[in-house]
């Protein structure tokens, strides 16, 4: 028997950009009735496209976009494969294909195995339902018997930590306990292969722990996983391999390191800074906005990398709308899986700011940056009197920091094992009479 669970060659998705026609530039819906006549006039606009007498062939392609195209790629048995990409890169589409919810326009998969799917929170739930009677719909959907979900029953709501909901209508539940229950279902009953979408992110830290740690679980069962996330923290320590998907093509497929590897260094410009600002998710009011983000060292020169210990300027490029009044400024940094390292404000130390000019840049000196060899991301958001004026959903420049003789000893710490390194003073003396009652 083959070791392969899922193949998929030369995989095409392409969708027909909404019921659209256009009308001076714009696009408009058609009515009832231009749908009706477009339907009957169809067979001979094909007839005239294919005969070159029309441009009919050139507006049907204005109208569709390819999601997906040519897709090929392997996932074995017992594989747990990290899917990665930016928003609209395609990732979900694939998912809904190898889920057999939607069916592709070009190439075809082979799925060796029954498979579980979760999508998104509630998908398969019938909200009239009680959370009991949406578990065995959905052991159901996914081919499973009454005796096979029975036997799982406990333990499905165990995890999900929904006891005394359980035989409430889900339509009463949080989204919180949609997405417990879900999980649970997709992640306990047998199925040999298990899809899951981007929905840890919506848990707490305590149920995405959970979660993870069930995956690893079923992982090590020789079930599959094939895990679309942007948590690359998560990808990282869950994931042996990884799928980098861009504009709908696979761009790199490999060892989890080598690959994330590349998809962050895409991410940024060769200065530093991020490609795809203008295009992240944010949020706030905009009166003042951040269109840059860099490093520079003592001298105010752009940098791409400093030593352990130097100090480091982050210098955040803004524009700001008339009459700004108290603006705080937040960066926050972390390491590129995500683990969080420090968040400081302007206003920690006191510092607001007026009256901005029109473009300007904020500059935040760390004066000795701890940091241990490696890339590191920062983040940030901007605050004027009170209010969100501008949080870019992600990394907006990385910087890499190089070893140093951090300690003036020639040690160079624990590189790669920890991210932080700690300046401190040790000293020697005797233990005291007042410490012994102390303890005591």
């Amino acid at each position: 028997m083959s070791d392969i669970a899922i193949r998929v060659e030369n995989l095409g998705k392409q969708y027909r950009i909404g019921a659209l026609q256009k009308n001076g530039g714009h696009y408009t819906y058609k009515s009832l009735r231009d749908s009706i006549a477009s339907a009957a006039s169809a067979p001979f606009r094909a007839a005239r496209a294919l005969m070159g007498r029309d441009g009919s062939q050139a507006n049907h392609d204005e109208d569709t976009i390819w999601a997906l195209k040519d897709v090929s790629f392997d996932v074995k048995h017992g594989d747990i494969v990290g899917v990665i990409g930016r928003n609209g890169a395609g990732k979900s589409t694939l998912l809904k294909i190898l889920s057999r919810i939607t069916e592709p326009t070009t190439g075809h998969i082979e799925i060796r195995g029954r498979v579980g799917s979760l999508l998104e929170v509630g998908t398969g739930f019938h909200p009239e339902l009680t959370g009991r009677d949406n578990v065995y719909l959905n052991g159901s959907i996914l081919g499973m018997k009454n005796a096979e979900i029975a036997k799982n029953f406990d333990a499905i709501v165990a995890f999900a930590e929904v006891e005394k909901f359980i035989d409430t209508p889900v339509k009463h539940y949080s989204s919180g306990m949609y997405l417990r229950l879900a999980f649970a279902v997709a992640a306990h009953l047998q199925t040999e292969i298990l899809l899951v979408d981007e929905v840890l992110a919506v848990g707490d830290a305590a149920f995405q722990r959970k979660c993870l740690g069930k995956m690893s679980e079923v992982a090590s069962e020789g079930r599959t996983v094939f895990l679309v996330s942007h948590n690359l923290a998560a990808v990282e320590n869950l994931c042996a391999s990884a799928l980098w998907i861009s504009s709908g093509r696979v761009t790199a497929q490999g060892s989890c390191s080598t690959v994330l590897s590349g998809y962050i260094q895409d991410s940024r410009g060769q200065d530093g800074r991020s490609n795809g600002l203008e295009q992240m998710r944010r949020s706030g009011n905009g009166r003042v906005k951040v269109t840059g983000c860099w490093f520079e060292d003592e001298n105010g020169c752009m940098i791409q990398r400093a030593k352990s210990g130097e100090p480091v300027i982050v210098a955040i490029e803004f524009q700001a709308a008339p009459n700004t009044r108290n603006v705080d400024v937040g960066v926050s940094l972390s390491s590129l899986w995500d683990q969080m390292l420090f968040v400081h404000y302007s206003s920690y130390v006191g510092q607001y700011f007026s009256d901005l000019p029109a473009r300007g840049v904020f500059r935040c000196v760390l004066v000795q940056q701890p940091l241990s060899p490696g890339d590191y991301q920062v983040g940030v958001r901007i605050v004027e009197n009170a209010s969100e004026a501008d949080w870019p959903r992600g990394s907006v420049a990385t910087l890499e920091i190089v070893q140093s003789d951090f300690y003036g000893t020639g040690h160079a710490g624990f590189s790669g094992q920890a991210l932080l390194l700690l300046d401190s003073r040790w000293t020697l003396g005797n233990v005291t009479s007042s410490f012994h009652n102390m303890r005591s």
